[in-house]
């Protein structure tokens, strides 16, 4: 099986065919188990969300707020592994036939090894990889792996990106460009607002490539906003803050699925 980057591709055509911006959800593999991060992906394609970056678990997760490495450590203290990240991608892509990426640091892919990570996750029906600290002078070794299965390599721009620096990183990245939104670590803020549309501005000066942005975005509302400049809405804190809050699992998994639903109708103008 190769890589799911045409998947992906025409996934977000599809949203913009619809005259939306894409949903597009964040949950760590392993947490708050294995089968429970795999019934959670599951859930929120279910509540409406086009696309899910899975995140690999890591120990020092430097770009990730207190949300988000909460729940890493749930996961990591569970034991979880790379092989059970691939089999998250592999059965949340074979039970809905959406995309699914893997979001991780690039520490863990250069001890597994470039050319073993990719070819699992190929295996898996993965669609792609987000690498938030590769960069992208560095990134010739994953790229030519990448291409190789035919995945999606997403980098991440900031605020702080110069424009020559955006042209760039564009033009080595491929499925879609992460824009984060402030400067800082993931999670919920009260406004997203005018950095992100501006870097969404000189993003897409230099590329065709969608520009989805992440970091902050909580609610419908926010959803909304973000999806009248961007190509895609990218949400995190905001589903893992639903799971840690709940007080079982099954509640965790319709907290999930209901919140992608009104996230979903945020990027509609249906909210």
């Amino acid at each position: 099986m190769s890589g799911n980057v045409q998947l992906l591709s025409d996934t977000l055509a599809g949203a913009r065919a619809e005259g939306r911006s894409a949903l597009i959800a964040y949950l760590p593999a392993g947490f708050p188990t294995v089968d429970g991060g795999i019934a959670a992906i599951k859930a929120v394609f279910e509540g409406g969300a086009d696309v899910v970056e899975v995140g690999l678990p890591h120990s020092d997760p430097v770009l990730d707020g207190p949300v988000i490495q909460t729940a890493d450590d749930i996961a990591l203290r569970g034991g979880v592994k790379i092989a059970d990240v691939m089999r998250t991608v592999r059965e949340a892509y074979e039970a809905t036939g959406k995309p699914v990426l893997v979001m991780t640091y690039w520490n863990p892919i250069d001890r597994y090894g470039v050319e073993r990570f990719t070819a699992e996750l190929a295996e898996a029906g993965g669609a792609g990889c987000i690498l938030p600290d590769l960069p992208v002078q560095e990134s010739a070794l994953w790229r030519e792996h990448a291409e190789k299965h035919g995945f999606a390599t997403v980098f991440v721009v900031a605020p702080s990106s110069k424009d020559a620096r955006l042209a760039e990183i564009t033009a080595a990245g491929s499925g879609f460009v992460y824009a984060a939104s402030l400067m800082g670590v993931t999670g919920t803020r009260e406004s997203v607002g005018a950095q992100a549309q501006d870097l969404v501005r000189r993003t897409r000066a230099t590329t065709d490539l969608p520009v989805c942005v992440g970091l902050g975005v909580s609610g419908a509302a926010q959803a909304a906003e973000v999806a009248g400049f961007a190509d895609g809405v990218i949400v995190g804190s905001a589903f893992v803050k639903r799971m840690l809050d709940a007080p079982d699992e099954a509640a965790g998994l319709e907290a999930v699925r209901t919140l992608a639903g009104e996230l979903a109708q945020g990027v509609r103008g249906t909210a």
